[in-house]
């Protein structure tokens, strides 16, 4: 297969242009609600709000496809009738898109999707292109010469964030996409998630998100690296 370019956007997605597909990871939709199921008061509006940022990058990229790496839905007490009701709007918003979940831990726990929302569900590792697409990151692999070959993995579970600190004593923490020889971690897409501080080595290199930008912390990646650029068109 021909050299690809994989674009890393400031807004915590992929963007694979000539198989027009976006990527994204650890959305996990109804988390605010399972929490008050739980009695803890946390706001309201993060499934709407993730919903139309997701719209917005659907719309500017023109995507064809859309594959979740994972933790689509956060729990069982969270997959409400309203969040069905929310996703069925919003899954109306895009009926000629093509839906695949690679199935994450909290789908697993959260329930199956409703077959009317028209989704396709598959386990990880899933081929595409010249990727392979995981929620969990891929198993280590030793050093024997065909890691080139191998397919570049993408993937969620981790939810990366850069732990930088000033002259000042400041320390401020970004999410960070994670990027090695033959593979790419992604942040995660929900803005009601945690994230796990990753920090500097020598077979990554982290790409921190700052408003409308892609920074790389550590260096940009090398060869066998001709997949990535960071930041940019993706229309």
């Amino acid at each position: 297969m021909a050299s690809q370019t994989l674009w890393l956007l400031p807004e915590r997605a992929l963007w694979w242009p000539d198989g027009r597909t976006l990527f994204v990871a650890d959305v996990h939709l109804g988390k605010a609600a399972a929490f008050r199921a739980h009695g803890l008061p946390v706001p309201r509006g993060t499934t709407a709000e993730d919903l139309h940022r997701l719209s917005a990058l659907l719309r500017r990229t023109r995507a064809q496809r859309l594959v979740v790496l994972g933790d689509w839905l956060h729990a069982r007490s969270g997959h409400t009738s309203v969040l069905q009701q929310t996703l069925r709007a919003w899954r109306a918003q895009h009926p000629a898109l093509l839906c695949v979940l690679v199935g994450g831990n909290h789908d697993r726990h959260a329930g199956a999707l409703p077959d009317d929302l028209g989704w396709a569900v598959v386990e990880e590792p899933w081929p595409l292109g010249p990727w392979v697409c995981r929620h969990a990151p891929p198993p280590a692999v030793a050093n024997d010469g065909a890691d080139a070959h191998r397919p570049v993995a993408l993937y969620g579970h981790v939810h990366p964030v850069c732990a930088l600190r000033g002259p000042g004593r400041e320390r401020l923490r970004l999410p960070c996409y994670v990027v090695s020889d033959r593979a790419v971690g992604l942040p995660a897409f929900g803005s009601f998630t945690g994230g796990h501080a990753v920090p500097p080595g020598p077979q990554h290199r982290r790409a921190a998100l700052v408003p409308d930008r892609v920074v790389w912390v550590d260096g940009t990646p090398g060869a066998p690296w001709p997949w990535t650029s960071s930041a940019g068109p993706a229309a």
